[in-house]
């Protein structure tokens, strides 16, 4: 009899020690996935606000500021304010603007920064008013005049390439000025490294009168091979308001882009 009862102890025991490693292999018999280090700047406000988040990220990033090719350290800047009148206020914004690869061609232009051949761009100065009168005092620039918004869609995919070339490249980290995120849940940035997810980061509500956001994301120990932005939860369209103009729809317009010098992967 007491053989028995020991035998049961022992069972007893044995389940228990199974149901534990099951909770902590959460069920599946496979560890959890390793978190993955990051570094998170973010903000809203004004553009006073918001510019001192911008600075933040800098530090970040490093200096200096690049301009030309060739460079192996330090960071790249975008906004669109110098974008020429025949792409603006039109859906024919070239993908690779900021990644001319002609020999010949403005240093300005070879940024490392190009998009997925799938997205039509649209740069605008008008505050998107001739998409809809209604945009006319619901979007504005954090650097004048001039807001991106992808056509048709809201999603922007974002690749890089070693600047002034087809070369594929990597970043160390990556931010976005964004003009009227009234939602804590609809503006967003999906990073990755290759296939592998490093994680979907929050942009902040700009409250009030407040019309910005700044999202800037670094991993130390990762690298970013290309990255989705979800601006909003609609496209900009016509008969489409925004939730502070009587809509239903938080609709979402990107302004500067700042990231690491763009490396070969």
């Amino acid at each position: 009899m007491k053989s028995v009862k020991q035998l049961a102890t022992v069972m007893t025991l044995l389940s228990v020690f199974v149901i534990s490693c099951d909770k902590e292999n959460n069920g599946y018999g496979n560890p959890p996935p390793p978190v993955i280090a990051s570094v998170v700047v973010s903000g809203s406000g004004d553009s006073t606000a918001v510019a001192g988040k911008l600075t933040e990220f800098r530090v970040l990033l490093g200096d200096p500021l690049n301009s030309t090719p060739d460079k192996t350290n330090g960071r790249r800047e975008v906004n669109w304010d110098g974008v020429p009148a025949s792409f603006t206020n039109n859906n024919t914004f070239p993908v690779d603007f900021f990644n001319n690869t002609d020999a010949a061609g403005p240093n300005g232009r070879k940024r490392g920064l190009q998009y997925a051949n799938t997205t039509l761009l649209r740069i605008d100065s008008s505050d998107f008013s001739e998409i809809d009168a209604s945009y006319a005092n619901q979007f504005e620039a954090f650097s004048r005049k001039r807001l991106l918004v992808a056509a048709g869609t809201n999603v922007i995919d974002v690749l890089f390439r070693i600047a002034g070339t087809t070369t594929e490249a990597s970043v160390k980290g990556f931010g976005v000025v964004f003009s009227d995120v009234d939602n804590t849940n609809s503006t967003f940035i999906e990073f990755f490294n290759g296939t592998k997810s490093l994680g979907i980061f929050k942009a902040p509500a700009a409250a009030g009168s407040a019309k910005f956001s700044f999202l800037g994301v670094s991993f130390p120990g990762e690298r970013i091979t290309h990255l989705k932005i979800t601006a909003g939860n609609a496209a900009l369209a016509t008969g489409v308001r925004d939730v502070t103009d009587g809509g239903t729809k938080d609709l979402v317009a990107v302004d500067d882009f700042l990231y690491s010098e763009p490396l070969a992967q």
